[in-house]
């Protein structure tokens, strides 16, 4: 009986050592394939809210985002890029009637990610380093609105993805 007592003793004490101290690590984002992250599939009009849960980042405290979660949000930012000017761009033009328009959807919804994650990756820089890059901030966050509209107006509309695999490796 005392056997046991100790034992359990013993086992709380090493789980309460065990425990982290102090604040937890806020996860970090992981690197993932184009087509892991992108939100050009489904339909039009919660492109913003897609790109915000596929790349999770804490506004309140940007200056602590990792430089590992930096490099993947720029990373992710050229590669969704890269998918609008090798693949969707070709493809909206090549189609037509409800194709062209559901692959037109989708090269907004893939701006609007492409955008979101450049003034993300700008606003955590900012916090970083002090340096002010506001103005391309408020440049780039205009045309971030600009295309959250549109996707808007597209509303319940199909939307279309690409095939793409240029992705581009985070550079640490």
């Amino acid at each position: 009986m005392y056997i046991t007592k100790f034992a359990t003793i013993l086992s709380l004490a090493a789980v309460a050592l065990s425990l982290p101290t102090g604040e937890v690590q806020k996860r970090a984002l992981t690197v993932r394939p184009y087509t892991d992250f992108q939100i050009s599939s489904g339909t039009a009009g919660n492109a913003l809210a897609e790109a915000q849960a596929k790349f999770p980042i804490d506004t309140s405290d940007l200056a602590s985002v990792s430089k590992g979660d930096l490099a993947i949000i720029k990373a992710a930012r050229e590669t969704a890029e890269a998918a609008e000017t090798d693949a969707f761009n070709k493809e909206v033009k090549a189609a037509s009637g409800t194709a062209a328009d559901a692959l037109q959807n989708g090269k907004i919804k893939n701006k609007v990610l492409k955008l979101y994650l450049e003034t993300a990756a700008l606003q955590i820089q900012q916090a970083q380093d002090g340096k002010d890059n506001q103005a391309k901030i408020d440049k780039e966050q205009k045309k971030l609105n600009t295309n959250v509209t549109a996707d808007k107006k597209a509303a319940g509309q199909a939307s279309q993805s690409v095939k793409f695999t240029g992705d581009v490796k985070p550079k640490n």
